[in-house]
């Protein structure tokens, strides 16, 4: 650790320099506490319908003694989940990990191109998926490590009849099912039942173990899976914790999850944090039907919501959100994606809390800066280093920089993954000799110890909070036989926060944006899908032939 940590004269009252690592060994170590403490309160709700510390207890010790019991998995085994937010995934995600496996978190979004590099790539061997997803895997799981499928519909934990209803709906009036054939598939109902049949034994879950790989781009295109150990998480968790400890009250609190617990800030920050403090978890499967969203906002006091820029802009616009009950929220925390300060300061004048802004990676479980949760305004900066973290600014050379200079942000502390999954050189580029994890985010710190991000050293592209990289963008489009060249940047946009913008010479004249867009659909989820795409004769480059993206990145035309 370095000596000088300005930013600890900083600290609100109450919270401590250093957390305590290993008070827990894992993450069940902290949800059985929470069991005990709290069986009886609503842990996570959906829909209408809320299931308790004491259900997911036992629901999740089911789920894991099926995937020990009948599917004979051994430990370390990796299980992948892919869904959106609903009540099947704490049940799964607990039961993963209580069984001693490991959570490969999906986007469900994903095209088959993407599903199958990712299962390849991590060795899943267990799929869940929601039915609306499962043509998906049906189009790619032969030509994986994958050996079991499990499918379930949204409805299939909201109970008789609703379940039903919210089943059929979907399948049959929304048409958000489309038909698939997996013939080995089990249903997750059938697998709770057969858990039953077994005792779950006693698994001994160590700091070390792997808890989730989670899959980013980190600084290069090909999607690497992050290796988080249970004590990259509790720690995150501790720290987390430390932080917003005063403004919480346990056993009392409502936290409002509408971004996806498949992305690393809702899974430690609502998921893993607030499961700590008793919370109840509001679960929000569609967050995009903004007006549905405010309506179930309307149903009952809450404490805390988390969420990205475009979310909390996406609000502030929705007619109704400023008529809701906001005399229970007490905190706002935005991370993802910079929060702009006319959302911030929107935000602060409907709801009449500040909107803390915190800045986090995939990589680092993911909190490394928070703003004092005391803090009156929105300030610019991404904040403190947390707890038992320390953060510098260094330089091309590999030197500190001083306080105000501009150089690459490092992090350093426990919450820093262990390294990409079977990628040492990519390990090694990203935490140094030191153990400084390189962000590739320039930043710059003042004497006080606030971090403020000023740019992105890498080309990465941020669409509503997810990082789009613009190799994978380019793979894909160049496979198109109308293509010469193709350039990936992203460009200011009021919705997204950054939008992709393709600039392309031809090889076929006749070539169309449409065609081009068409083939994006095909291949691509939809925040990585280009928004703009333009033509030119030629692509600005450098002495040695390299895309000169930054002089791409003026708005195009759409």
């Amino acid at each position: 650790m370095t000596t000088e940590r300005p930013w600890l004269a900083q600290y609100p009252a109450g919270v401590p320099a250093e957390i305590d690592v290993d008070e827990f060994p894992s993450i069940p170590a902290v949800l059985e506490q929470s069991i005990r403490q709290y069986g009886d309160r609503p842990a996570f709700t959906n829909m209408g319908k809320s299931l308790t510390y004491s259900e997911i207890d036992q629901l999740s010790r089911q789920f894991a003694a099926y995937l020990l019991g009948e599917l004979k998995l051994k430990k370390g085994d990796r299980v992948a989940i892919m869904m959106p937010n609903c009540l099947q995934y704490p049940i799964a995600t607990f039961g993963v990990l209580r069984a001693g496996l490991t959570v490969v978190n999906v986007n469900p979004m994903y095209t088959p191109r993407e599903l199958k590099h990712q299962m390849v790539d991590s060795g899943a061997s267990v799929i869940l998926v929601l039915d609306n997803f499962a043509k998906t895997v049906q189009d790619v799981v032969a030509d994986t490590p994958v050996r079991q499928v499990i499918t379930t519909g949204l409805g299939d934990m909201l109970g008789f009849p609703k379940g039903a209803i919210v089943n059929f709906v979907l399948r049959n009036v929304k048409k958000m099912v489309p038909d698939y054939d997996i013939p080995s598939a089990v249903r997750f109902r059938d697998t709770l039942t057969l858990g039953r049949l077994h005792e779950l034994p006693e698994i001994s879950i160590t700091h070390d173990d792997i808890a989730f790989l989670q899959y980013t781009g980190g600084t290069t295109g090909v999607a690497k899976g992050a290796m988080l150990t249970h004590r990259n998480l509790v720690a995150n968790m501790q720290q987390a914790a430390a932080w917003v400890g005063s403004a919480v009250t346990p056993g009392k609190e409502v936290i409002v999850t509408a971004l996806p617990l498949y992305h690393i800030f809702a899974l430690t920050a609502n998921g893993l944090v607030f499961m700590k403090f008793g919370a109840k978890n509001i679960l929000i499967t569609n967050p995009r039907d903004m007006p549905a969203f405010v309506k179930e906002l309307k149903k009952e006091p809450f404490t805390a919501i988390t969420g990205v820029n475009t979310l909390f802009n996406g609000l502030l616009n929705t007619p109704g959100f400023d008529q809701i009950d906001f005399s229970s929220l007490h905190t706002t925390l935005g991370g993802g994606m910079a929060v702009q300060r006319a959302v911030a300061e929107r935000w602060k004048q409907v709801t009449g809390v500040t909107l803390i802004e915190a800045y986090g990676l995939t990589e680092t479980s993911p909190a490394a800066c928070i703003n004092p949760m005391d803090l009156a305004e929105y300030n610019g900066a991404i904040g403190l280093p947390v707890p038992s973290t320390d953060a510098c600014v260094k330089g091309e050379d590999g030197r500190q920089l001083a306080g105000g200079e501009v150089g690459e942000l490092c992090i350093k502390g426990p919450q820093v993954m262990k390294g990409y999954w079977n990628r040492p050189e990519d390990t090694a580029a990203s935490i140094d000799a030191d153990g400084w994890l390189h962000t590739g985010d320039m930043a710059k710190m003042d004497e006080q110890g606030f971090f403020y991000i000023v740019d992105r050293k890498k080309d990465m592209i941020l669409v509503s909070g997810f990082n789009v990289y613009p190799n994978e963008i380019e793979d894909v489009i160049a496979m198109m036989p109308g293509v010469l060249e193709v350039a990936a940047v992203g460009v200011p946009d009021d919705k997204s926060g950054e939008a992709v913008k393709l600039v392309i010479v031809k090889k076929d004249p006749g070539l169309t944006a449409d065609q081009v867009k068409a083939h994006a659909r095909a291949n691509l989820t939809g925040y990585k899908q280009p928004k703009h795409v333009e033509f030119r004769d030629e692509l600005p480059k450098t002495n040695v032939g390299k895309i000169l993206r930054r002089e791409l990145r003026d708005p195009g035309p759409a």
